[in-house]
Parts: C-alpha cells; sequence; structure tokens
C-alpha cells in the first residue's frame, strides 16, 4: 500500500500575529515637535502672524464702516475727506489679506512684498505720527487756515458742527452754516479758537495712536521675516519651505 502524505497540521506550523511593539519617537521627532510648540517656534509665529494681521482686517473694516457712516448720516459732506478714509481702510485690507495668505501658505514672495509695504507703511506712519506730535501752536494754526481755505464743503461741515463762523473773522454779511448766524442778532465765534482748543489734543491723540500702530507694523516685519526662515517641522527637514 501507499504511504498515504499527513495532511494534518500542527498548532506549531500555524504563523502567529505578532503584537505590535511601542516604539519611542526619535530624538529628531522630538525636536521637531518642541520646535513646532515652542513660543518663538515655528507655530507660533504663525499664529502671531495671523492674529496681527486679522486685527488690521479688522481696523479697516472701522476705518470703511465709519466713513460710510458720517456719510449716510450727513455727518460729513466732504467727497475727499471720504474717499480718503475709504481708501486707507482698503489699502490697509488689501496689506492684511496679502499677510494673512503668506502666515496660511507659508508663501516666500508674498511675505518678501508684505514686508516691503508694511516697513514702507511703518516709516511714513512714524514720520507722520512724530511731526503731528512736535508741532506747536503757530504752525496748528498755520495748518488750520490752509485747510479751511481749501474746500468749502469742509468749511460748513466745521461750522456747522462746531457753531461757528469764518476762520479768523466772522462775515454777518456773507453766509454761514451755523445756527449761531440765525439767531437775532447774530453772535458767533470764529471757528479758529474752537479748533485751536481742540486742536492740541486731537493732534496728541493721533500721534499717539499713530506711534502706536507703527510699532505694531515693524512688529509685523519682524515676524514675517523670523516666519520666512523657519522650516515646517511637520514637512521633510531636509526641504526649506
Amino acid at each position: 500500500m501507499r504511504n498515504r502524505p499527513n495532511w494534518r497540521i500542527s498548532a506549531q506550523d500555524v504563523p502567529r500575529k505578532r503584537s505590535p511593539v511601542w516604539s519611542p519617537p526619535s530624538d529628531e521627532q522630538d525636536c521637531r515637535q518642541r520646535a513646532a510648540m515652542a513660543c518663538g517656534g515655528y507655530v507660533c509665529t504663525k499664529n502671531a502672524l495671523g492674529a496681527l494681521n486679522i486685527l488690521y482686517v479688522l481696523v479697516s473694516l472701522l476705518l470703511i464702516g465709519v466713513a460710510a457712516w458720517g456719510k449716510w448720516f450727513g455727518l460729513v459732506s466732504s467727497i475727499r475727506v471720504m474717499a480718503g478714509v475709504i481708501g486707507v481702510g482698503i489699502f490697509l485690507f488689501l496689506v492684511a489679506f496679502v499677510g494673512l495668505c503668506g502666515a496660511l501658505k507659508h508663501h516666500q514672495v508674498l511675505l518678501f512684498f508684505y514686508m516691503i509695504i508694511l516697513f514702507t507703511v511703518f516709516v511714513l506712519q512714524f514720520s507722520v505720527s512724530c511731526a503731528c506730535l512736535a508741532l506747536n501752536k503757530d504752525q496748528q494754526n498755520h495748518l488750520l487756515e490752509v485747510g479751511w481755505n481749501k474746500s468749502e464743503a469742509t468749511q460748513q461741515d466745521v461750522e456747522k458742527t462746531l457753531d461757528c463762523c469764518g476762520f479768523s473773522n466772522v462775515n454777518y454779511n456773507g453766509s454761514c452754516a451755523a445756527t449761531c448766524f440765525k439767531d437775532t442778532p447774530p453772535s458767533c465765534k470764529t471757528c479758529s479758537s474752537t479748533i485751536q482748543h481742540y486742536a492740541g489734543e486731537v493732534l496728541r491723540f493721533v500721534g499717539g495712536l499713530g506711534l502706536f500702530f507703527s510699532f505694531t507694523e515693524i512688529l509685523g516685519v519682524w515676524l514675517a521675516h523670523r516666519y520666512r526662515n523657519l522650516k515646517d517641522p511637520r514637512s521633510n527637514p531636509g526641504a526649506f519651505l
């Protein structure tokens, strides 16, 4: 008789599944994770730059909204003033949008142009803010008179808001938008005395606010420069993004 093959399979012949063995993360992965989460690292710099540009977006929308609100309610009738405020708001919104896109995508070109534009704005704004804080009474009066003579719409807005007539003298034979001019007899103050009363405080406020935002702009330049030179720890450590 032929010998039949033995088809029996023993338990030792069945391959056993090995349980996965946990291996601690390597030193390189640990360093990359720490660099990503540490303050001053990739993630922290990215979040700080994004938060700063979100602040700029909110400020730009506030400028546009205030200008539209003033025009809608007739508080300001000068088209040049409205266009200037809205133009500044749109420009700030575009700069903040470029900064946000560069921060989210780690885009080298966008971050470079963002740095250049923001540094230029910083130089201009810092110079104007220092000039506002350094003006004396005579210089303020001269600038106010020059601005007064340039626009009749601005004159009417100031006369209506401050209830005054004329800049340095009141011409009762002319026209005036102030309510005091309609009294009998009319008794109105000159607008120069009223404006100069608030001009110093307004210039100090504008200069201080401009200095504050100028330092945030130089902070944005520094963050963008630092962020451009950082590597993404989640990507290939040998690749420069």
